[in-house]
């Protein structure tokens, strides 16, 4: 067993090495030693691996994903080294988003909520209110484009609203919103 720890502490410190911070997979790995010792087993199976990452069993789908991916990632290690040890395939416990449906507000429902922002105390909070809510409605932007809209980036001659959108903080991309003319 002290080979396979020092096996651990040299995989932690290959992949710090890399950049990853690796906190919580630290711990788990940890947990995973502890937990795997105490099979007495000669060897990491997949079925020990799923074993502990279905642990609580009242965790959810998702944790014992993780957890089975922090263990994949050090049995992808040990096999390099020792083959006996059984890498857990990666769709074993596939990990599944679970993403709220958007919910699109109705003409009335809009109304409302800009109508609602009229008992605000501050005559500058309704506006702001008011504005934001008429805005998010009409452009579709998401609420963080919005907030970091500047004063500069309405152009009232032109009719145009420059949106700075920042994936990742590595790039800027530019979006014009021209304004609908009625006629």
């Amino acid at each position: 067993m002290s080979e396979l720890r020092h096996a651990l502490t040299e995989y932690l410190s290959l992949r710090r090495s890399l950049g990853y911070k690796l906190r919580r997979q630290e711990k788990l790995l940890h947990q995973f030693f502890d937990f795997f010792a105490s099979t007495g087993a000669p060897t990491i199976t997949a079925q020990h691996a799923l074993t502990w990452a279905c642990q609580p069993t009242n965790g959810g789908d998702n944790w014992w994903s993780y957890r089975l991916s922090a263990v994949r990632g050090f049995t992808n290690y040990l096999h390099a080294i020792d083959h006996t040890v059984e890498v857990p395939p990666s769709d074993l416990l596939p990990w599944r988003p679970h993403r709220a449906s958007p919910y699109l507000y109705s003409d009335e429902e809009i109304i409302a909520l800009i109508k609602a922002a009229d008992t605000l105390s501050s005559p500058l909070r309704v506006t702001t209110y008011q504005t934001l809510i008429g805005l998010l409605a009409v452009t579709g932007m998401r609420v963080g484009e919005a907030i970091n809209l500047n004063r500069q980036d309405f152009d009232a001659r032109n009719g145009t609203l420059i949106i700075r959108m920042r994936s990742l903080r590595k790039r800027e991309n530019f979006h014009w919103i021209r304004r609908r003319r009625r006629h």
